[in-house]
C-alpha cells in the first residue's frame, strides 16, 4: 500500500512536504514517482526516485522549485515542494512502477496512492 499525506492550504511563494509512506511491499527495490492532477486536467508526472536515491527525475517545469526524496528506512519517499504557484495546485499522488522502472510514462506505475490535496492561494 501506498499513503501520501501532507497536503493542505499554502498561499504562493510558500512550502510543502509530502511524504508516502509505503507498506506491504519489499521497498527497497522499487523506484517512487510522485503524479499530480488538477481539475479538468489530466493527471501528469512530476518526480521520480530510483530505488537506491541517487536518480531522480523531474517534470522539466519543476526543476529546482521541486525535490525528491526518501528514507528506505522509514519506507518514506518525499515530495518538497517549494515556491508554489496557484498552478501547482492539484491532487497529488505516489506510485510504484513496475520493478527496474523509474521514469515518468505513466503507463509503467502499477501500485497507486489515494492522492493528497495540495491548494495554493494567489
Amino acid at each position: 500500500q501506498l499513503q501520501a499525506s501532507g497536503g493542505g492550504l499554502m498561499q504562493a511563494g510558500g512550502s510543502l512536504r509530502l511524504s508516502c509512506v509505503i507498506s506491504g511491499r519489499t521497498f527497497g527495490n522499487y523506484a517512487l514517482g510522485w503524479f499530480r492532477q488538477a481539475p479538468g486536467k489530466e493527471r501528469e508526472f512530476v518526480a521520480a526516485i530510483s530505488w537506491t536515491g541517487r536518480a531522480t527525475t523531474y517534470l522539466d517545469s519543476l526543476k529546482g522549485r521541486f525535490t525528491v526524496s526518501r528514507d528506505n528506512a522509514k519506507n518514506t519517499v518525499y515530495l518538497q515542494m517549494n515556491s508554489l504557484q496557484p498552478e501547482d495546485a492539484a491532487v497529488y499522488y505516489c506510485a510504484a512502477p513496475r520493478a527496474g522502472y523509474s521514469g515518468s510514462r505513466e503507463a509503467e506505475y502499477d501500485y497507486w496512492g489515494q492522492g493528497t490535496l495540495v491548494t495554493v492561494s494567489s
